[in-house]
């Protein structure tokens, strides 16, 4: 592993503040939703190739209003082009440190285990002799327990 033995902390102060420009971030954009699956599937999608048809479609309706109906609102499609591409820019940053985030607690939570099974080792062997101790391995060893089971509603292979 690349990223062995990081070691850092986050204090409750700094994480108070995380959470706060977390905050900040959602106040800011107020109109975010959240679409069901369904409204997912259903949605016309815009990937980036898509995103450049949609801005020369706006430079086409800007340009040519008279192929327009009189409904078609172009100012709305402007801000809904310049909408898209910011949030595509907030999206991409967004999921760069998510992405940095998640590895992070990966690659930190390695370590975390790593460490737990040596001293989960350590006090299996030192239950033998230390009193008190053995009702702590049995809560420790709960977790491979769960683990360990097959799932019962799993068919049999034929």
């Amino acid at each position: 592993m690349p990223y062995q033995n990081i070691d850092a902390s986050i204090s409750a102060a700094d994480l108070q503040d995380i959470r706060n420009a977390f905050a900040t971030i959602k106040t800011k954009l107020p109109f975010l939703v959240a679409l069901t699956v369904d409204e997912r599937k259903a949605t016309f999608k815009t990937g980036p190739n898509s995103l450049s048809f949609v801005q020369n479609c706006l430079a086409a309706a800007k340009n040519f209003p008279q192929i327009l109906p009189p409904s078609f609102d172009v100012d709305a499609f402007e801000r809904d082009v310049d909408l898209v591409a910011a949030l595509t820019e907030l999206n991409t940053d967004s999921e760069s440190l998510n992405s940095q985030i998640d590895d992070t607690r990966l690659a930190v939570g390695g370590e975390a285990m790593e460490e737990a099974t040596q001293v989960y080792k350590l006090a299996q062997v030192a239950a033998k002799t230390v009193p008190g101790l053995k009702a702590v391995v049995d809560q420790l060893n709960e977790r491979f327990q769960r683990a360990s089971k097959p799932k019962a509603d799993a068919a049999p292979a034929k």
